[in-house]
């Protein structure tokens, strides 16, 4: 089988921005549905993506918030949605769905990193919930308006490296450790788009993974200045201090990018980082790198589709049909 999982030479860098990625594109009367589209990454893919023509849905857990952040972005409309309550994502769902209108893009941005142990639904540990359980249950409930040339965008990150699939402890129920449960949830999100890319290929919807970079957002909300001190972020005043850190702009590309690239077309199941196919992190010269072994392996994919089915309750509908437009 060929290894797909090596850069492409797609002409852009870790310094592009999303803008870049699109310039000269015209994506009028395409659609897109980007969860937590209003903050950080996911504001800024909402902002290039409408600049270039398409319409956008966000869900978002505080839609009010969300209207707000967008109010000044033509093209955009915002539902309530909280990917850790999955009654919530039902009922988001069921409304895309009664409204019809075909995705082409369903970019699963929304996510929490390094938080306080916290359970939701019936136990579950809330970044593993939040970060994949949701966005799984999402996915499969909107596959009726996936179609040929839809791809579905997990935005996962390097903070993969930091732990596999815990078969033996997924929930965390002992010895919580906030950056291996988000390290597991990562790479969850990268499992997903590979097993989903496999059973959505012969339909024409192709997923993709990605690491976005190193970015101030409100994803580091759940981190004290200390801690970011100590990792090299920031320098002993609270000023940015690691030069590798990316603009919003620039860390929302490769998803832009993932979702839009006429490079990536018949491809699907892959991992990307700074706006091209990402290297494998065995053969990277320094850490965080590339992408493991076990983070796209199918082996491990499917297993954790199958307990994915088992928990939410949702499954791939592999007769569902596109709507007309």
């Amino acid at each position: 089988m060929t290894d797909h999982q090596k850069p492409l030479g797609s002409g852009f860098s870790a310094r592009s921005t999303a803008a870049d990625v699109l310039a000269g594109r015209d994506l009028t009367g395409r659609r897109a549905l980007i969860t937590g589209g209003h903050s950080g990454l996911g504001l800024e893919t909402t902002r290039a993506l409408a600049g270039a023509g398409a319409t956008i849905l966000v869900g978002a857990r505080d839609p009010d918030a969300a209207r707000t952040a967008t109010r000044d972005i033509r093209g955009v409309t915002v539902e309530a949605l909280d990917l850790s309550d999955l009654t919530s994502v039902r009922r988001f769902a069921e409304g895309v769905l009664a409204a019809g209108r075909p995705i082409d893009w369903l970019i699963n941005n929304a996510g929490l990193m390094a938080c306080p142990e916290s359970r939701v639904g019936p136990g579950w540990e809330a970044q593993f919930a939040t970060n994949h359980l949701g966005h799984f249950a999402l996915t499969n409930r909107l596959l009726p308006l996936l179609g040929a040339g839809a791809r579905v965008i997990a935005v996962s990150s390097a903070g993969h490296h930091l732990s596999p699939i815990r078969w033996d402890d997924l929930q965390f129920t002992s010895a919580y450790d906030k950056w291996r449960a988000y390290g597991q949830a990562k790479t969850a999100n990268a499992l997903f788009a590979v097993h989903l890319d496999r059973l959505g290929r012969d339909r024409g919807i192709r997923a993709f993974s990605l690491h976005p970079g190193k970015i101030f957002t409100p994803l580091q909300r759940h981190l004290t200045q200390a801690e970011m001190i100590a990792e090299g972020w920031l320098d002993a005043s609270g000023a940015p201090a690691d030069p590798t850190f990316k603009t919003p702009a620039q860390g929302a590309a490769t998803q832009v990018w993932a979702a839009t690239a006429p490079q990536l077309d018949g491809l699907g199941g892959l991992y990307c980082e700074d706006c091209d196919v990402a290297v494998r992190a065995e053969a990277a010269d320094e850490p965080f790198v590339g992408v493991k072994a076990y983070a796209v392996d199918p082996g491990e994919a499917e297993r954790l589709w199958a307990l994915s089915v088992e928990l939410t309750e949702t499954r791939f509908l592999r007769r569902s049909a596109r709507p007309a437009s």
